[in-house]
């Protein structure tokens, strides 16, 4: 019968081998890759010391070569001194693959996550499928799609793809809340080889599922240039985020510049004096939110649309905010699925929002309609609509049409809307106004004085009816502001709706046009 001490022994020497499963030619393997071992991951995202590991122990029964950890790593640890559930594919075992016993590790991450209420952070560089246990693989990759259902909008979660991430492994990212890659990552379903004997279409990898462009596409919501910036950016993310549905934010700083700053004054000359000028509306984002801080997410796709975090009175808010730098700020389809994804991962984790608008409306065109602008534009309003958290909205300059509708107007369930003296909120902008109703006054003019009239034309609905006086005479604006104000108009607001509560209908779910 063995010691006590021969039994430590043993249990170290398992531990020891747990650490590095595949021994010398795992670590041989990472260095010629030049990645860190799914470990070192974990610790680059915690709080130094934090990491607790669950099923070190785990591998395949039945098979005495069975390598220690079965290609994942499991556990949990803290992030600003706050609870996160995590697991770390392990490109040295199997190739990351997913196995029976790699499936029960990451189903039980979870499930932990479910009990104790706290994020889940998914460190992907994955080999996909293990082949080599065929059918029971597919199981496992369809049976953690079922269990990441229960807490989508329970708790935050967050994909990284540091490596590859192919076929079926995709599925279980793109369902997570956000999705961040380095720059050497890459996800598709299909790869180039495949398409190209099934198709005859010629693709790059690149192209095809490189981090840049499936942040283009929309499916990648923050490509980082390496690791260690990819780990900052999502410790940065969880900050602005409750660690579950059923918790507030953290709240930062609170109660900093109560007073108008030189920064806010900057605000009453921003805007250019010409209607057609553009400007870049993170110059507005870094002065209306505490600290000059902006978490932005989702930038590469769909640009004329800005979301992302901000706090005020240190208390996270999420921020949609039309881009004047592209397409003068006119919605789209790719634009629309962008903001109508963040404004649900606010209202899932009681995040209030915050609109800041300047669109001349949607993008027209035969291939947005072919794209069904129609749909995902609706898609946008509804979540919008559903949305109960605060809702406060500040019109910037133009305020036109469809685009009225859905950036936060009065009508669609905002709480507060202010205007700046330089909005302009119409059915339309002049130029298409005058078209419309002028263009009998303007045909019966002499030819040379066409010109004139239309401007004069113009000029009279950019006095009168593009304003906002009209909006705020019949109450769908509740105050026209000076610029230089709006920082601290909307910490009054958002402390006027720090207890809004909104009745649920009782139905099981509505019908997102989908």
């Amino acid at each position: 019968m063995s010691t006590t001490a021969e039994k430590l022994a043993d249990l170290r020497k398992r531990l020891d081998l747990a650490q590095e499963p595949a021994g010398e030619a795992g670590i041989a393997k990472r260095a010629k890759k030049g990645i860190p071992s799914a470990r070192d991951r974990i610790n680059m995202l915690l709080d130094p010391g934090t990491f607790v590991e669950i099923g070190a122990l785990v591998r395949k029964p039945g098979d005495p070569a069975a390598l220690y950890g079965d290609g994942v790593v499991t556990g949990h640890g803290l992030v600003e001194g706050r609870p996160v559930a995590v697991f770390s594919h392990d490109q040295t075992v199997y190739g990351g693959s997913v196995g029976e016993m790699f499936g029960r590790k990451v189903a039980g991450i979870l499930e932990y996550a479910a009990k104790v209420g706290c994020p889940v952070v998914g460190i992907n560089d994955s080999g996909g499928a293990r082949v080599q246990e065929a059918v029971t693989s597919l199981a496992w990759y369809a049976e953690l799609g079922r269990r990441q259902e229960p807490l989508s909008g329970l708790v935050p979660q967050i994909s990284m793809i540091l490596g590859k991430c192919a076929g079926g492994a995709v599925y279980a990212p793109i369902n997570t809340d956000v999705v961040v890659a380095t720059e050497e990552a890459y996800m598709f379903v299909t790869g180039p080889k495949v398409i190209r004997e099934v198709t005859g279409e010629d693709v790059s990898l690149e192209e095809l599922g490189g981090a840049r462009s499936q942040a283009e596409y929309g499916n990648i919501h923050h490509v980082a240039k390496d690791e260690a910036a990819a780990f900052e950016w999502v410790r940065d993310y969880l900050s602005y985020l409750p660690t579950s549905c059923q918790e507030l934010a953290p709240i930062v700083n609170p109660g900093l510049e109560p007073e108008i700053t030189d920064t806010d004054l900057e605000l009453n000359s921003i805007v250019p004096d010409s209607d057609n000028s553009g400007y870049d509306m993170h110059e507005i984002l870094l002065r209306i939110f505490d600290d000059g801080a902006f978490h932005e997410v989702g930038a590469s796709a769909g640009r004329n649309v800005i979301t992302g975090f901000a706090r005020v009175d240190g208390r996270s808010v999420g921020v949609v905010a039309n881009q004047p730098m592209v397409y003068a700020g006119a919605l789209d389809a790719r634009a629309s699925d962008k903001a109508a994804h963040f404004v649900r991962l606010c209202d899932a984790f009681e995040i209030p929002l915050v609109f800041v608008v300047d669109t001349p409306g949607f993008l027209p065109g035969v291939e947005q309609e072919k794209i069904g602008v129609i749909k995902r534009g609706g898609r946008f309003l509804f979540s919008y609509v559903e949305a109960s958290v605060p809702k406060v909205t500040v019109v910037i300059r133009k305020s036109y049409g469809g685009g009225y509708a859905v950036m936060g107007s009065k009508q669609l369930g905002a709480d507060v809307n202010l205007a700046w003296p330089t909005a302009r909120i119409a059915v339309m902008g002049a130029e298409s106004a005058v078209s419309l109703i002028g263009a009998k006054q303007i045909d019966a003019a002499p030819e040379d004085q066409r010109a004139a009239i239309r401007q004069q034309m113009i000029d009279f609905y950019n006095a009168t009816v593009a304003t906002p006086w009209v909006a705020a005479e019949r109450g769908y604006v509740d105050a026209v502001i000076e610029p230089a104000t709006t920082r601290l108009e909307i910490r009054r607001a958002l402390q006027l709706l720090r207890d809004k509560a909104v009745a649920r209908n009782p139905r099981k779910h509505h019908l997102l046009p989908l």
